[in-house]
């Protein structure tokens, strides 16, 4: 009997994408879902978006680097030496607010990777390689021996699917076993403009039945990108002005200095992650 498993990952807060992704995988009856990693911020989901994610409940959850980044900023743990990471630690101050502890520990709780044997078949699963969630050893355009490394660590395993670089993917390693790639729920990337004004909720959707996978369907769905602006300025999202940027271009700015610089001295952001770290390690004392 055949089994359809849907794949999802790098959801960043966007729940209206998740709900979107929600609705068209229950319209085609999938059996369960697996979930690479990357569930919080930019986006101003939080515990909606949680209860929204605990009813799909996910098989396997793997841990991808911003989920690492939300349990260090909530914790005051945020490395504040650079603008990217004041701009996380600010979105993480925030979600503390809604979050509960009981959210966190399950989040810490998730493994950076996993492997599991579905029928005949048997899948490697990570946030990006197996042994590291962050970096672009794995971008799409990477050079071929850099496909080859997930299977160094799983080395009995037919299939490797990851999340993290925001691009649906099916390729090979060099001894052809296969490697996917869900692409992103709510922050699908492309340089390519034509496919980056698309701006649809993306997952992956792999039939498995005991002579292998039957079929793989990479699935993009219309969600009301508009209505995913307004739930920001509802929440008052910090850095609410480039979660508008990329729900008009799709483009995050992340590593963008002097925008980031531009926020933090406007809103005293920085100021107020500097005091959240203070006044959270001296909770612990």
């Amino acid at each position: 009997m055949s089994k359809k498993i849907a794949i999802i990952s790098d959801i960043h807060g966007n729940y209206t994408a998740l709900n979107a992704v929600y609705n068209d995988s229950q319209k085609i009856e999938v059996d369960d879902y697996w979930f690479l990693g990357d569930l919080f911020s930019p986006g101003p989901g939080a515990m909606n978006l949680w209860t929204l994610f605990k009813k799909m409940n996910p098989s396997i959850c793997v841990r991808g680097n911003w989920d690492d980044l939300l349990i260090k900023g909530i914790e005051g743990k945020t490395d504040i030496s650079r603008m990217s990471q004041i701009y996380i630690g600010k979105l993480a101050q925030n979600l503390s607010q809604y979050l509960t502890k009981e959210v966190i520990d399950e989040m810490k709780s998730w493994k950076i990777c996993t492997d599991i044997q579905v029928q005949k078949t048997r899948f490697g699963l990570g946030h990006n390689l197996p042994e590291k969630n962050f970096g672009q050893k794995l971008y799409p355009t990477a050079e071929q021996k850099n496909f080859d490394i997930p299977f160094n660590t799983f080395k009995k395993c037919d299939v490797y699917i990851y999340g993290h670089v925001h691009h649906p993917i099916m390729r090979y390693s060099d001894d052809e076993r296969m490697i996917f790639n869900p692409g992103s729920v709510g922050q699908p990337f492309f340089k390519w403009n034509k496919f980056q004004e698309e701006m649809l909720a993306e997952y992956l959707v792999l039939e498995i039945d005991e002579d292998g996978i039957k079929s793989s369907d990479f699935r993009k769905v219309f969600y009301d990108l508009r209505e995913e602006y307004q739930r920001a300025i509802n929440f008052e999202l910090p850095y609410l002005e480039l979660y508008k940027l990329q729900m008009e271009t799709g483009k995050v700015h992340t590593h963008d200095k002097k925008l980031l610089k531009k926020y933090n001295e406007i809103y005293g952001y920085e100021k107020q992650v500097k005091e959240y770290i203070k006044n959270t390690l001296k909770k612990e004392c």
